[in-house]
């Protein structure tokens, strides 16, 4: 009876450990047909609102780190909000939409902002910072755009909007 428990056990062990092993590796690879690239997440730790004195991000824009404790509103902005601000948003899981003043037209501006009007949590921004046209960021995640691409722009709201590490409606 010892030597059949042993076993139990012993199978038991071993089944566990293939399954842990397995869904580890999987876990740590990104799928291929995902848009974009996957960044180090740097935290969730807040810093005093307003400051700025903080070590410096992995990307531009950032996708993550450092960030002031209040969120920005979702919608269109005609100005640059503050990275700080807008990583908090990230973090709720939304996705922002950044774009190079002089790098694409009105009509472009428009299509972007059009973006926020049919997602509640997107915001869309001129960003002087941007060493590309068009900057999508979501928490961890960023695709850079030298021009417009609606299907680019569908797919990584797809994949990434809402899946912040904080659920907030």
């Amino acid at each position: 009876m010892k030597v059949i428990l042993i076993y139990i056990i012993v199978i038991l062990a071993v089944l566990g450990l293939g399954f842990w092993l397995f869904s580890t590796s999987n876990s740590q690879q990104q799928p291929e047909n995902l848009p974009g690239q996957t960044l180090e997440d740097q935290g969730q730790l807040h810093i005093d609102q307003g400051s700025f004195d903080h070590p410096a991000y992995n990307s531009n824009p950032p996708t993550s780190g450092w960030h002031w404790p209040q969120a920005a509103e979702w919608g269109i902005y005609k100005a640059t909000q503050p990275d700080e601000q807008l990583i908090h948003n990230l973090e709720h899981g939304g996705v922002w939409i950044a774009y190079k003043p002089g790098s694409v037209d009105e009509q472009t501006v428009n299509l972007l902002q059009d973006f926020a009007k049919r997602y509640r949590k997107v915001i869309v921004e001129p960003r002087e910072a941007n060493d590309a046209a068009i900057a999508l960021a979501a928490w961890t995640h960023l695709d850079k755009l030298d021009q417009y691409d609606e299907s680019q722009i569908l797919r990584f709201i797809a994949s990434y909007y809402d899946r912040g590490p904080e659920k907030v409606n």
